[in-house]
């Protein structure tokens, strides 16, 4: 559909829906001069999710108001972005989720233990058990031995530390319905369920998962990233994938993958960014 025939259709779904412009605006969080020129057809290629905010201010789905097919898991109309990337995966912590710093701080306030050596004997153990190598009540056992505790349930601390980067995970909602998507993700045993069981990270259809602790391996090893790319089902050059960890990305990188940072500091910076990468090429 071209920018004058989108204006159109939005100018009517307005005027149906009862709305002035200022109306509009307001609901749909944009400026005046920006929905004017849209409605003119002045903008070229109006962003996806500019569109998407009006649509969901007229209680319209995006589709339903552009007059595009079907979308949702199951009948979707697959796109391909801009730079050709047809399979996004997603990082999870510090990425849908914030990081579990604060899990740190309150086994430590549990057990009187200092802060700090009880983050140094996690980072000791962490890598084996987000490989698979040991099991997650072999990690407990070895935490809580290093720090000369009796028990240690780390998976209690980490799941009452994180929580959803809400911005993030509406990102994830609305590529799922455009895109093939899917986690790659450095974790342990059992910690993804008990995520999307507790609804801190959406219970979507992904078409992979990546458990580094499924696949006895982790970030930046070359091994996760051939079996992500065996998952995906597409080249390389079509996968994009989404990290807060720069050495991750580079190890993406070296295999053709595209790649984007996401700094969990500055939140609405990085959303915007991801919006702009993960823009559909026009149809």
């Amino acid at each position: 559909m071209d920018e004058r025939s989108l204006g159109k259709r939005l100018q009517e779904a307005r005027q149906a829906a009862g709305l002035t412009q200022q109306e509009l605006c307001q609901q749909a969080n944009l400026s005046f001069s920006t929905l004017t020129k849209i409605e003119r057809g002045a903008i070229k290629s109006p962003s996806i999710f500019t569109i998407q905010s009006i649509a969901g201010a007229l209680g319209q789905g995006l589709d339903e108001l552009v007059g595009q097919g079907q979308t949702g898991q199951k009948g979707r109309k697959l796109l391909t972005t801009k730079s050709g990337v047809k399979f996004i995966y997603f990082d999870v912590n510090g990425c849908l989720v914030y990081f579990y710093q604060q899990a740190f701080a309150r086994l430590a306030e549990d057990t009187g233990v200092r802060s700090d050596l009880v983050e140094a004997a996690y980072w000791h153990y962490n890598d084996e058990v987000c490989r698979g190598i040991i099991s997650l009540s072999d990690f407990n056992s070895k935490l809580a031995s290093r720090l000369e505790l009796e028990t240690v349930d780390w998976q209690k601390y980490y799941l009452q530390a994180i929580r959803p980067i809400i911005e993030m995970q509406e990102v994830l909602q609305w590529a799922s319905e455009r895109y093939k998507i899917g986690l790659l993700t450095n974790i342990m045993p059992g910690f993804l369920s008990s995520m999307r069981r507790e609804k801190l990270i959406p219970n979507l259809n992904f078409d992979a998962i990546v458990d580094s602790s499924a696949v006895a391996a982790i970030k930046p090893e070359s091994k996760i990233y051939e079996v992500a790319q065996q998952k995906a089902g597409v080249e390389a050059g079509e996968i994009l994938l989404i990290d807060d960890s720069r050495v991750n990305l580079m190890a993406a990188e070296r295999l053709d993958w595209n790649v984007l940072w996401f700094d969990d500091s500055r939140i609405q910076e990085s959303v915007d960014r991801v919006k702009e990468v993960i823009e559909p090429a026009a149809s």
